[in-house]
């Protein structure tokens, strides 16, 4: 197996969630031997962004590593364990609503496109959208 960064590489669909994380230094946390749980939203999901938003994340490494710290939940919370919570806690100190409704898993707005890819530090689950902490959302 691979830590949730080799992980996320190696599905091929997290080039944008990659470049963000690095640019965000938050890289070593995703390598790190504690538990994380990641929302992992598309490369696709970033295109849905307003034009231009990325760009100006990635030249505030501040507000970004909010964001990417916002898709990080702590410990290992598998889809067994997403359809029993209503929340989780982030890496960036806030907390993600989870919603279960008839097997459509939701994390916020976003939708949870596949679960439980498994990595040795955790596990990564797929979804369709960036998802923005309060504080950030407004701007």
């Amino acid at each position: 197996m691979a830590n949730l960064l080799e992980t996320a590489v190696n599905a091929g669909n997290f080039n944008t969630l990659i470049e963000a994380a690095k640019a965000a230094q938050i890289v070593d946390t995703l390598e790190s031997p504690n538990f994380f749980t990641v929302f992992a939203p598309t490369d696709e999901a970033f295109t849905q962004l307003p034009e231009g938003t990325l760009d100006e994340l990635l030249q505030d490494t501040a507000k970004l590593k909010k964001i990417v710290s916002y898709h990080v939940a702590y410990g290992d919370v598998r889809s067994d364990d997403l359809v029993q919570i209503d929340e989780a806690e982030t890496l960036e100190g806030s907390v993600l609503a989870i919603e279960s409704v008839n097997g459509d898993i939701k994390v916020n707005d976003a939708h949870i496109l596949k679960t439980d890819i498994l990595a040795d530090n955790g596990v990564i689950h797929v979804i369709d959208a960036v998802l923005m902490p309060a504080m950030v959302a407004g701007h």
